[in-house]
């Protein structure tokens, strides 16, 4: 077998850029390797991407060269694809793809147009999000759809809730179970309002950990960054059948 380097590490597939945080991030969140026993991934923090750069009413223009070069460091690192650590991130998602050679994925809310392919149509898709004043027609737009074509319902958590303060605040503690039941939550609340939802979508990374127990109450299939990214990782490095 003849061997040829050009890289300092190997076998770390997938890129993730990750904004910079100090919360806690359980297994079952982007931020957190153990989410994924099976996939090799590296982390790189673009550095002063605060949340509320990315998550208030209007994205910092200035951070795309930062998030740039981050991506173009993990590419020319080994990775095959890059990921990041927020949904609305995919206000990035052309100029980021545009600036590396490999696939690039920024948000979940890009499996919105495969959703819709796959339900009944006379069903509803939910895009479960932590503040939902804040997602955007440009934030669809720029992951590949438009609401005129593809109806989706947004749901949210309300202000001051325990959830979006630990992590879009960026606090350094909460409890566990406090979390959980603010995804219970919003989800009982979803549910009972639009009961015709066929499909949950999590435009955030954080939901990730409390997947099972929002499907356990919405009975319906719940799709995140973690399922795309294990089916993306999946498919540049192919296994072999024989």
């Amino acid at each position: 077998m003849h061997l040829v380097g050009g890289y300092t590490n190997y076998g770390q597939d997938i890129g993730i850029l990750m904004l910079d945080t100090i919360f806690p991030r359980i297994p079952g969140d982007i931020g957190n390797a153990k989410s994924y026993p099976n996939v090799p991934v590296r982390y790189k923090v673009v550095k002063d991407a605060f949340c509320h750069r990315i998550m208030g009413q209007d994205h910092d223009p200035t951070l795309l060269q930062p998030f740039i070069q981050a991506a173009q460091e993990l590419e020319a690192e080994g990775c095959r694809a890059i990921t990041t650590s927020c949904g609305f991130l995919a206000k990035f998602q052309k100029e980021l793809a545009a600036c590396v050679h490999i696939p690039v994925f920024t948000s979940a809310l890009m499996l919105v147009p495969l959703v819709r392919n796959m339900i009944n149509p006379d069903l509803e898709i939910a895009i479960f999000t932590e503040r939902p004043w804040n997602l955007t027609e440009d934030h669809f737009n720029q992951a590949g759809f438009s609401t005129k074509d593809i109806p989706v319902v947004v749901s949210g958590m309300p202000e001051g809730s325990p959830f979006p303060s630990l992590f879009i605040d960026n606090h350094l503690e909460e409890d566990r179970e406090v979390l959980q039941e603010c995804m219970e939550e919003m989800t009982r609340r979803h549910m009972k309002e639009h009961p015709n939802t066929g499909a949950i979508v999590f435009e955030c990374t954080n939901f990730g950990p409390f997947s099972r127990q929002v499907q356990d109450i919405a009975k319906v299939p719940v799709f995140g960054i973690n399922q795309l990214l294990e089916y993306i990782a999946a498919c540049v490095d192919m296994r072999s059948y024989y």
